[in-house]
């Protein structure tokens, strides 16, 4: 059975202890969108020893190109890429204090480990609903990388922007089927 967490970034350990695979979250407060290429100059970033344009620990990562903005509103549409493309990047995040990435997709089993060692979460958002799920965004701003475009890093506010836990911090996974075999 699962549980609906009300969650607010930063997040804590804590925070991520409580959810399990299938649970549903609604995340407030404020995440970073940031797709392949802005992921790869996040990592040269890294490499010069220099600082990432947003507070990492804590933070949640949306794999997000959102569309451009229709008038009066702060974002256009804005659904979820598949998060396999961002695997090379991910584990060093988790290793310096990202606590969420959210997507669709499955995850390697190097992030799913990074997940484990650091106490952070896999979250799904729904895939073809990126017109609704603008509408949990009241605000958004490009903090880096603006050469980028739509793959530009964003800090967006959210508020109850819905979700559900696909890998937990303890190795649970939504997509893997339960062995209904009772051995007989």
């Amino acid at each position: 059975m699962s549980t609906t967490h009300k969650l607010q970034t930063p997040l804590t350990d804590e925070d991520i202890l409580k959810l399990k695979a299938g649970d549903m979250v609604l995340l407030s407060g404020i995440i970073y969108s940031a797709r392949d290429a802005a992921h790869k100059k996040l990592m040269e970033a890294l490499d010069r020893g220099e600082e990432l344009p947003f507070p990492i620990q804590g933070a949640a990562i949306y794999y997000v190109g959102p569309t451009p903005a229709p008038p009066g509103r702060p974002i256009g549409s804005a659904g979820p890429t598949t998060s396999y493309r961002m695997d090379t990047y991910a584990p060093r995040l988790h290793g310096l204090g990202l606590k969420a990435t959210i997507g669709k997709g499955k995850r390697s089993e190097e992030v799913k480990a990074a997940m484990r060692e650091n106490k952070a979460v896999y979250l799904g958002a729904t895939g073809g609903a990126g017109a609704l799920l603008s509408q949990r965004i009241e605000a958004s701003k490009v903090i880096a990388y603006e050469d980028l475009g739509p793959e530009a890093i964003r800090a967006m506010k959210v508020k109850d922007f819905p979700l559900v836990v696909i890998n937990d911090a303890f190795g649970g996974e939504l997509y893997v089927k339960p062995n209904l075999d009772s051995g007989n």
